[in-house]
Protein backbone atom coordinates (compact mmCIF):
# COMPACT_ATOMS: atom_id res chain seq x y z
CA UNK A 1 0.00 0.00 0.00
CA UNK A 2 1.29 3.60 -0.58
CA UNK A 3 -0.46 6.45 0.86
CA UNK A 4 0.17 10.27 0.74
CA UNK A 5 0.63 11.61 4.05
CA UNK A 6 -0.44 15.19 4.84
CA UNK A 7 0.82 16.89 7.79
CA UNK A 8 1.91 19.88 8.99
CA UNK A 9 3.49 18.26 12.80
CA UNK A 10 6.99 17.77 12.03
CA UNK A 11 7.48 15.43 15.01
CA UNK A 12 3.95 13.46 14.52
CA UNK A 13 4.74 13.54 10.42
CA UNK A 14 8.31 11.99 10.94
CA UNK A 15 6.61 9.75 13.40
CA UNK A 16 3.87 8.73 11.28
CA UNK A 17 5.73 8.25 8.44
CA UNK A 18 8.88 5.65 9.95
CA UNK A 19 6.22 3.05 11.68
CA UNK A 20 3.78 3.20 8.58
CA UNK A 21 6.95 2.37 6.72
CA UNK A 22 7.74 -0.05 9.46
CA UNK A 23 4.31 -1.97 9.06
CA UNK A 24 4.66 -2.38 5.05
CA UNK A 25 3.30 1.10 4.38
CA UNK A 26 5.05 2.96 1.85
CA UNK A 27 4.20 6.70 2.85
CA UNK A 28 5.30 10.02 0.94
CA UNK A 29 4.95 12.83 3.21
CA UNK A 30 3.89 16.47 2.30
CA UNK A 31 3.37 19.40 5.09
CA UNK A 32 1.79 21.89 3.06
CA UNK A 33 -1.59 22.15 1.24
CA UNK A 34 -1.20 23.27 -2.16
CA UNK A 35 2.01 20.53 -2.19
CA UNK A 36 -0.17 18.30 -1.54
CA UNK A 37 -2.70 18.96 -4.30
CA UNK A 38 0.05 19.06 -6.74
CA UNK A 39 0.75 15.26 -5.76
CA UNK A 40 -2.70 13.77 -6.11
CA UNK A 41 -3.15 15.32 -9.41
CA UNK A 42 -0.01 13.29 -10.49
CA UNK A 43 0.33 10.74 -8.03
CA UNK A 44 -0.32 6.73 -7.85
CA UNK A 45 -1.89 6.55 -4.12
CA UNK A 46 -3.80 3.87 -2.74
CA UNK A 47 -4.77 6.26 0.19
CA UNK A 48 -4.80 10.02 1.50
CA UNK A 49 -4.19 10.67 5.47
CA UNK A 50 -4.72 14.54 5.23
CA UNK A 51 -4.69 17.44 8.26
CA UNK A 52 -6.78 19.84 8.20
CA UNK A 53 -5.07 22.80 9.27
CA UNK A 54 -2.62 22.89 6.70
CA UNK A 55 -0.23 26.08 5.66
CA UNK A 56 -0.95 27.32 1.43
CA UNK A 57 -4.34 25.42 1.43
CA UNK A 58 -5.84 23.84 4.06
CA UNK A 59 -7.20 19.95 4.32
CA UNK A 60 -10.84 20.75 2.90
CA UNK A 61 -9.94 22.60 0.24
CA UNK A 62 -7.37 19.99 -0.54
CA UNK A 63 -10.11 17.38 -0.36
CA UNK A 64 -12.99 19.71 -2.80
CA UNK A 65 -10.21 19.97 -5.00
CA UNK A 66 -9.38 15.71 -5.10
CA UNK A 67 -13.47 14.98 -5.32
CA UNK A 68 -13.75 17.78 -8.40
CA UNK A 69 -11.61 15.89 -10.22
CA UNK A 70 -13.58 12.93 -9.54
CA UNK A 71 -10.82 11.70 -7.73
CA UNK A 72 -11.93 8.80 -6.14
CA UNK A 73 -8.80 8.51 -3.64
CA UNK A 74 -9.88 6.70 0.60
CA UNK A 75 -9.21 9.80 2.26
CA UNK A 76 -8.78 9.51 5.95
CA UNK A 77 -8.43 12.86 8.44
CA UNK A 78 -6.25 13.46 11.12
CA UNK A 79 -7.81 16.26 13.39
CA UNK A 80 -7.93 17.32 17.20
CA UNK A 81 -10.61 19.12 16.40
CA UNK A 82 -14.07 17.48 17.69
CA UNK A 83 -16.64 19.68 16.47
CA UNK A 84 -19.68 18.23 15.21
CA UNK A 85 -19.64 20.99 12.36
CA UNK A 86 -16.51 20.27 11.25
CA UNK A 87 -16.47 16.80 11.21
CA UNK A 88 -19.72 16.82 8.88
CA UNK A 89 -18.34 19.73 6.56
CA UNK A 90 -15.02 17.32 5.84
CA UNK A 91 -17.65 14.47 5.21
CA UNK A 92 -19.61 16.88 2.95
CA UNK A 93 -16.12 17.38 0.79
CA UNK A 94 -15.74 13.64 0.68
CA UNK A 95 -14.08 12.54 3.63
CA UNK A 96 -14.22 8.45 4.37
CA UNK A 97 -13.43 8.91 8.06
CA UNK A 98 -11.87 10.17 10.95
CA UNK A 99 -9.23 9.76 13.51
CA UNK A 100 -8.82 12.29 16.33
CA UNK A 101 -5.74 13.26 17.61
CA UNK A 102 -4.05 11.49 19.91
CA UNK A 103 -4.38 8.40 18.27
CA UNK A 104 -3.28 4.78 18.17
CA UNK A 105 -0.75 3.80 15.47
CA UNK A 106 -2.84 0.29 15.27
CA UNK A 107 -5.98 2.26 14.91
CA UNK A 108 -4.54 4.40 12.18
CA UNK A 109 -3.52 1.32 10.62
CA UNK A 110 -6.18 -0.84 10.58
CA UNK A 111 -8.61 1.69 9.34
CA UNK A 112 -6.31 2.45 6.14
CA UNK A 113 -6.37 -1.31 5.17
CA UNK A 114 -10.54 -1.26 5.72
CA UNK A 115 -10.97 1.85 3.61
CA UNK A 116 -8.78 0.06 1.05
CA UNK A 117 -10.20 -3.17 0.73
CA UNK A 118 -14.01 -0.99 0.92
CA UNK A 119 -12.92 1.12 -2.30
CA UNK A 120 -11.35 -2.28 -4.02
CA UNK A 121 -14.59 -4.20 -3.20
CA UNK A 122 -13.86 -6.32 -0.52
CA UNK A 123 -14.05 -6.42 3.11
CA UNK A 124 -11.62 -9.40 3.40
CA UNK A 125 -8.31 -8.91 4.73
CA UNK A 126 -7.29 -11.32 1.96
CA UNK A 127 -6.34 -11.14 -1.42
CA UNK A 128 -5.71 -13.93 -4.00
CA UNK A 129 -4.66 -14.77 -7.49
CA UNK A 130 -5.24 -18.35 -8.00
CA UNK A 131 -3.56 -20.48 -5.64
CA UNK A 132 -1.77 -17.72 -4.55
CA UNK A 133 -3.12 -16.10 -1.09
CA UNK A 134 -2.06 -12.93 0.55
CA UNK A 135 -3.30 -12.50 4.25
CA UNK A 136 -2.60 -8.87 5.02
CA UNK A 137 -3.10 -9.39 8.71
CA UNK A 138 -0.54 -11.62 8.74
CA UNK A 139 1.55 -10.22 6.04
CA UNK A 140 2.02 -13.83 4.74
CA UNK A 141 1.85 -15.41 1.45
CA UNK A 142 0.54 -19.03 1.27
CA UNK A 143 0.66 -21.02 -1.99
CA UNK A 144 -1.55 -23.76 -2.88
CA UNK A 145 -2.19 -23.47 0.90
CA UNK A 146 1.65 -24.15 2.24
CA UNK A 147 3.36 -20.84 3.74
CA UNK A 148 5.48 -19.47 1.05
CA UNK A 149 9.23 -18.07 2.64
CA UNK A 150 9.88 -14.60 1.35
CA UNK A 151 12.67 -12.12 1.70
CA UNK A 152 11.45 -8.47 3.09
CA UNK A 153 11.66 -7.00 -0.26
CA UNK A 154 10.65 -10.03 -2.39
CA UNK A 155 7.27 -10.39 -0.02
CA UNK A 156 7.02 -6.76 -0.76
CA UNK A 157 7.26 -6.68 -4.31
CA UNK A 158 4.95 -9.44 -4.58
CA UNK A 159 2.37 -8.13 -2.44
CA UNK A 160 2.01 -4.70 -4.79
CA UNK A 161 1.61 -7.44 -7.47
CA UNK A 162 -1.66 -9.17 -5.78
CA UNK A 163 -2.69 -6.08 -4.70
CA UNK A 164 -3.01 -4.82 -8.23
CA UNK A 165 -3.69 -8.18 -9.64
CA UNK A 166 -4.83 -8.75 -13.12
CA UNK A 167 -3.35 -4.93 -13.52
CA UNK A 168 0.35 -4.07 -15.07
CA UNK A 169 2.73 -2.10 -13.00
CA UNK A 170 5.53 -0.82 -14.57
CA UNK A 171 9.16 -0.76 -13.08
CA UNK A 172 8.95 2.56 -11.39
CA UNK A 173 5.42 2.47 -9.66
CA UNK A 174 6.74 -0.96 -8.66
CA UNK A 175 10.07 1.11 -7.01
CA UNK A 176 7.67 3.97 -5.87
CA UNK A 177 5.47 1.46 -3.58
CA UNK A 178 8.64 -0.90 -2.29
CA UNK A 179 11.02 1.40 -1.75
CA UNK A 180 11.80 4.57 0.09
CA UNK A 181 12.25 8.17 -1.24
CA UNK A 182 15.56 8.29 0.43
CA UNK A 183 17.08 5.12 -1.02
CA UNK A 184 19.54 4.94 -4.05
CA UNK A 185 17.93 1.90 -5.51
CA UNK A 186 18.42 1.22 -9.32
CA UNK A 187 15.55 0.32 -11.79
CA UNK A 188 17.02 -3.09 -12.55
CA UNK A 189 16.30 -4.36 -8.76
CA UNK A 190 12.99 -4.94 -9.73
CA UNK A 191 14.54 -7.02 -12.65
CA UNK A 192 16.06 -9.07 -9.58
CA UNK A 193 13.20 -9.54 -7.33
CA UNK A 194 10.70 -10.59 -10.13
CA UNK A 195 13.31 -12.95 -11.40
CA UNK A 196 12.97 -14.32 -8.08
CA UNK A 197 9.67 -14.70 -7.51
CA UNK A 198 9.02 -16.29 -11.19
CA UNK A 199 11.63 -19.17 -9.60
CA UNK A 200 9.44 -19.84 -6.56
CA UNK A 201 5.89 -19.42 -8.22
CA UNK A 202 7.04 -21.79 -11.58
CA UNK A 203 4.45 -24.59 -11.95
CA UNK A 204 2.86 -23.30 -9.23
CA UNK A 205 -0.46 -21.91 -10.78
CA UNK A 206 0.19 -18.47 -11.31
CA UNK A 207 2.74 -16.50 -12.61
CA UNK A 208 4.34 -12.90 -13.27
CA UNK A 209 3.76 -11.83 -17.21
CA UNK A 210 5.41 -9.10 -18.61
CA UNK A 211 3.35 -6.86 -20.91
CA UNK A 212 6.39 -4.84 -23.23
CA UNK A 213 5.79 -1.24 -22.85
CA UNK A 214 3.31 -1.88 -19.54
CA UNK A 215 5.15 -3.87 -17.14
CA UNK A 216 4.59 -6.65 -14.61
CA UNK A 217 1.25 -7.99 -14.03
CA UNK A 218 0.34 -11.34 -11.94
CA UNK A 219 -2.07 -13.40 -13.37
CA UNK A 220 -3.17 -17.25 -12.64
CA UNK A 221 -2.45 -20.02 -15.01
Amino acid sequence: MRILLVEDEQALGTWLSKALEHAGIQVDWLDNGLLADRALQHGDYDALVLDLGLPSMDGRMVLQRLRARDQRLPTLILTAQDALDIRVAALHAGADDFLLKPFALAELEARLHALVRRARGSEHARHACGPLIYDSGRKQFQLAGQLLTLSPRELSVLRVLILRSGEPLSKAQILERVFSDDEDVHPEAVEVFIYRLRKRLDGKGVRIVTLRGLGYVLEAD
